[in-house]
């Protein structure tokens, strides 16, 4: 699977598609939706989508498709090119989100927590596979959230869809087991190929499954915490996991804002205020001493804005 323009600026998100098979155009088709990467703290989510006509469903079970968790990491790659190689009646969809997409989302001044990021996606790639016409007849996903109110707002928003949400809908739906299969395999190569703008030098790689109780997971955020900046965005930093280390093992510092005088409070708790990494000392803006964060970044203080 070639992730190269996610792997180009990971920082943002990123749609990949197959392409368009002509008899989905023009034949009633149904499509399968799943997610790959919803729980690790580490490296992006992605959710993927497959469609073929409804009279291809016995040659989509001949693929011998399965939920992308039962299988090997080998199995899972193989599977993928059977389903990229059946161009002919198969197509697919993805769409990368960023660890930096998932935390700002969740952090933002209106916060947009996981499940509602969730179903935004899936309706958007659902909503893709319409645009590029597409003839949706039947619409399967696996569940985020209480399955019933999810196939009710599906099917307010795509009226004439039969969509059918279900609890483990990857291991009962051939078609979302391909969408599985698809994610996974995205996921695993955007991990793999992962480049770290920070610059990490030799960065350790070593990094586990990403999931908060791997020991090997944990190792790495306490390895790679940088004590003013956190983490790189390889890390979700919305998540309790990172917040927790930051809160703990980072330096405290204050941000000036609408709801607290940052300087000021700083000065009253005997601690910096993050304005002051901006500044040499006396306030004066001093471009040899700013920090990699700022210069990776292309960051610069400004005088007025």
């Amino acid at each position: 699977m070639d992730t190269s323009a996610f792997d180009a600026d990971n920082s943002v998100s990123c749609r990949l598609s197959s392409i368009i098979p002509d008899v989905c155009k023009t034949e009633d088709c149904c499509l399968g939706i799943d997610e790959a990467g919803r729980g690790p703290v580490l490296g992006p989510m992605v959710y993927g989508i497959c469609f073929c006509p409804i009279s291809k469903k016995e040659e989509l079970k001949g693929l011998k498709v399965a939920d992308s968790k039962t299988l090997s990491e080998a199995e899972r790659e193989t599977l993928f090119q059977k389903l990229d190689d059946a161009k002919g009646f198969l197509g697919w969809a993805l769409h990368i989100l960023s660890p930096n997409t998932i935390s700002t989302s969740m952090l933002q001044r209106t916060k947009c927590n996981l499940n509602t990021l969730s179903h935004d996606t899936a309706i958007g790639l659902v909503q893709f596979a319409l645009d590029s016409g597409v003839q949706l007849k039947e619409v399967f996903v696996d569940t985020v959230g209480p399955a019933e109110k999810y196939e009710e707002k599906l099917s307010k928003i795509f009226p004439g869809i039969d969509v059918t949400v279900r609890p483990k809908a990857d291991s009962l739906f051939p078609i979302v087991s391909a969408a599985s299969i698809c994610a996974k395999v995205a996921r695993d190569h955007v991990v793999k190929n992962w480049k770290f703008v920070e610059n990490l030098a030799d960065v350790d790689t070593e990094y586990g499954s990403g999931y908060p109780n791997d020991p090997k997971t944990k190792a790495w955020l306490l390895k790679y915490l940088d004590p003013v900046f956190g983490y790189p965005q390889f890390v979700r930093f919305s998540w309790s996991t990172a917040q927790t280390l930051i809160d703990s093992k980072a330096v405290t510092v204050h941000w000036d804002d609408d709801e607290e005088d940052g300087e000021k409070a700083a000065q009253r708790l005997a601690n910096r205020s993050m304005l002051s990494y901006f500044s040499a000392p006396g306030g004066v803006t001093n471009p040899t001493q700013t920090h990699r964060f700022f210069t990776e970044r292309r960051l610069k203080s400004l005088d007025t804005l």
